[in-house]
């Protein structure tokens, strides 16, 4: 009986001490109490990724769909100030979260691209976060449902949120939406949808012009795997450098990948990165960014394995920041979020530089507290973050003047 009360009480206090020290070497300056709450809300998520793969070794079932399934409890609570339907648009499902009483008609609209890596976002797991926008904004707010890898490979995300955004641009009216008051927002691989969707529409002279775009975390590139970010980054809350990269491999295939090569960029071909050096690189990070540590990593030699695993990381439809400048400059305003403690900050402050280099009108939050996934949890009173609350305030005042 002593035995299994010391171990039912010293292995959790051992596994929270070892979390708490973790988070601590990365010098996070946040409360006690929003330390817990990453500590627990990271062991959480550890777990699962863990049990996750163990079921999968045991033949159980599929990572990724369990993943799917875990992630969707914020379906489970409804708001009596929404009507809520799901929709086909242009044979994409989409839910639909319409407060009862909208400021005007017609008015503005939020299309939310989710995120999820292309493997584990669904209208389910961000119901929540939909509800937030909706309830804060007085704005509808429509969810693109979009087919997921593995067994819809790329480009079926893109094609599918272009299907979406481009229904609603051309039906607006019969939603009661203005259709030059249409905003895209995206979280993490859903910022990277959004700025791809955005790119793609400004050669459609046929539709109107989206609003704006709000990019939350996005996802701009994944050729230089050596950014400050990464490197300062390794062991960050819920996202995790190493963890990033098995997901982003898992959208792409199913082989077995050699991780140390790829984490130096052994995927790029020779005088690649010297090409795109003024886009892409170190160099555009501002100095202040590198202060918790970087130093600069020699790159691998090159794989034409890994390059053909990884090829469609090259192409301006998983990569926005390779778009060229006639591209970029014709961008509607956009709100960009990034976080210090997220391995994704660089690639949004590379995407911040070529905006501002365009003259993109261009509002910048910058959370240095923050970490990938803050906003996720962010009408989950018990889970909420103080960042996040933070976050939410201007990018609801960016979308309520659009």
């Amino acid at each position: 009986m002593n035995v299994f009360l010391v171990l039912s009480t010293g292995l959790p206090l051992g596994f929270l001490c070892c979390y708490y020290v973790r988070f601590r070497r990365m010098d996070m300056a946040i409360e006690m109490s929003e330390y817990f709450k990453c500590i627990l809300g990271t062991l959480a998520s550890d777990i699962i990724f863990w049990l996750t793969w163990l079921l999968e070794k045991l033949g159980i079932s599929s990572q990724i769909k369990l993943l799917r399934w875990m992630a969707s409890v914020g379906e489970f609570q409804s708001n009596p100030n929404f009507h809520t339907r799901d929709e086909q648009f242009d044979n994409v499902p989409v839910r639909i979260y319409e407060p009862k009483n909208p400021v005007s008609k017609p008015g503005r609209c939020i299309i939310y691209l989710h995120g999820g890596v292309g493997l584990i976002g669904t209208i389910r797991a961000y119901a929540a976060m939909c509800r937030k926008f909706a309830r804060e904004s007085g704005t509808m707010v429509v969810d693109v449902g979009y087919r997921l890898a593995p067994e819809h490979p790329h480009p079926a995300q893109i094609e599918d949120c272009m299907s979406a955004v481009i229904h609603l641009l051309k039906e607006a009216r019969n939603y009661g939406v203005d259709p030059n008051r249409v905003v895209l927002v995206g979280d993490s691989s859903g910022g990277t949808l959004v700025s791809v969707v955005s790119q793609r529409l400004v050669a459609r002279k046929d539709l109107p012009k989206i609003r704006a775009q709000v990019l939350i975390y996005p996802a701009t590139q994944g050729i230089d795997l050596t950014l400050p970010s990464y490197q300062q980054n390794p062991m960050a809350p819920i996202l995790t450098t190493d963890r990033a990269l098995q997901l982003a491999t898992k959208f792409v295939t199913d082989e077995p990948v050699d991780f140390r090569g790829f984490k130096k960029n052994a995927h790029v071909p020779d005088g690649f990165l010297e090409k795109y050096r003024k886009w892409i690189s170190a160099d555009c990070i501002p100095d202040e960014f590198k202060a918790r540590g970087y130093v600069p990593i020699a790159r691998a030699p090159f794989s034409e394995k890994l390059y053909k695993i990884f090829e469609i990381t090259f192409q301006n439809d998983t990569c926005p920041l390779l778009s060229e400048d006639d591209i970029i400059r014709q961008l509607p305003e956009t709100f960009l979020l990034t976080c210090e403690y997220d391995v994704l900050r660089d690639d949004g402050l590379l995407y911040k530089k070529r905006l501002e280099d365009n003259g993109v009108p261009l509002t910048w939050l910058h959370l240095d507290k923050g970490f990938h996934g803050i906003m996720f949890h962010s009408d989950y009173a018990p889970f909420q973050f103080k960042d996040a609350a933070k976050a939410m305030g201007p990018i609801v005042d960016f979308i309520q003047k659009c």
